[in-house]
């Protein structure tokens, strides 16, 4: 029998490509089924000597049901559910703080198998609740406004690690099983959290797989939005191969500036990423790329700034988002103040482009926009 788990282990992780073993095993060495696509499911049901059939039935239990234990898989025989009590877990990130901001968001800080740990945020909105998830422990880009990218970069998450903050995003609402659309309280995801998504693309792709299809989360595609700081050769693949909506960390119109306040710019200049965007498949007036721009005070909130935004996207049907800078300890930065906000969402809006002002939201509990950061260091490895 331990030569038929070793045996699964090693297909699995051969599937799964970059995953750590200990993202994936337990301390007892169980392989963690959370994170699994169908089709590795499929391979694991097939192997264990099941059909198809039960590996659809185990998919639906993980989820649509959202459940914690396979006996509570109740059409599945025992000695089905026996064997993956034996070899298998459905591990989710444990929860180790959660706060509640006074205008309802809520934070989880999400400890891992190996004590590393990330943050999620959920952010209730008038139509609809968004489930913001991180992709990576810390951050490799080192904005300048953002307080996670004060934190070297640890490690990417799994496919199961990030299926897993919405899980236990779910489990905090009590939305098992699947809710209908209508009645759905957690309805979109950003992955707009720790981490640069297209520096982790396969577990990213992974998860969405598993978030998006139909007879487990089912959450749509057109309610998944990925934000790159600007990851200019990968952005086609995103919208290839994922078909989800796209936002692009922007920040200035100026490459001077943008270099200052995010180095990814001396690589990918403003050229090539707007000739990326541009270029975005599925892009058109009723599916805009979002375009963030932080105000920040006396660095890029200028009218000279906003008219430069403005020719900048002349040809790229978009939705600029004007947050206000939330501050975070030790920023090198004050947020623009309301006059210069405004004065700059006209200058757009007057071109005729879409231009919101984002009301902050969790500023006092460190969950707003560029707020989020642990205190999880990489581990030095010797020898």
């Amino acid at each position: 029998m331990l030569e038929q788990y070793f045996f699964l282990y090693v297909l699995i992780m051969t599937d799964l490509g970059t995953f750590n073993y200990q993202n994936t095993t337990s301390p007892r060495g169980k392989v963690n089924l959370v994170g699994c696509t169908q089709s590795k499911l499929t391979m694991v049901a097939r192997q264990l000597g099941e059909r198809e059939f039960h590996a659809k039935q185990l998919w639906h239990w993980i989820y649509h049901r959202g459940v914690h234990d396979f006996d509570s898989m109740t059409n599945l025989s025992r000695h089905f559910r026996s064997t993956l009590e034996g070899g298998y877990t459905l591990r989710r990130p444990i929860v180790t703080r959660e706060q509640t901001s006074n205008d309802g968001t809520r934070k989880w800080l999400i400890r891992f198998e190996d004590s590393q740990e990330a943050e999620a945020v959920f952010i209730p909105e008038d139509n609809r609740g968004t489930v913001c998830i991180s992709s990576q422990v810390g951050c490799t880009l080192s904005c300048r406004f953002c307080h996670t990218g004060t934190q070297q970069l640890v490690r990417n998450l799994s496919s199961s690690e990030i299926v897993g903050q919405f899980m236990l995003a779910r489990d905090s609402f009590g939305e098992w099983p699947t809710p209908k659309t209508s009645r759905r309280r957690l309805s979109n995801i950003v992955l707009m959290g720790m981490g640069e998504p297209l520096y982790n693309f396969d577990a990213v792709s992974d998860a969405i797989n598993i978030l998006t299809a139909g007879n487990g989360i089912a959450i749509s595609k057109h309610r998944i939005t990925l934000s790159t700081a600007g990851v200019v050769p990968d952005i086609r693949r995103c919208g290839e191969t994922l078909g989800i909506n796209l936002a692009v960390s922007l920040h200035s119109a100026n490459d001077d500036i943008r270099t200052a306040i995010m180095p990814i710019n001396k690589k990918y200049p403003l050229k090539d990423l707007m000739a990326a965007c541009r270029d975005y498949p599925g892009i058109s007036n009723a599916r805009r790329i979002t375009f963030e721009y932080v105000m920040l005070n006396e660095v890029n909130d200028s009218p000279a700034d906003a008219r430069a935004l403005v020719k900048l996207l002349r040809e790229i049907p978009s939705k600029i988002n004007i947050i206000p800078f939330n501050p975070w300890p030790g920023a090198p930065y004050e947020a623009s103040s309301m006059e210069a906000m405004l004065r700059f969402q006209t200058i757009l809006t007057d071109a005729g482009l879409t231009a919101p002002i984002r009301t902050p939201r969790g500023q006092d509990i460190l969950a707003a926009c560029g707020q989020l950061r642990t205190d999880s260091k990489r581990i030095k490895r010797h020898g």
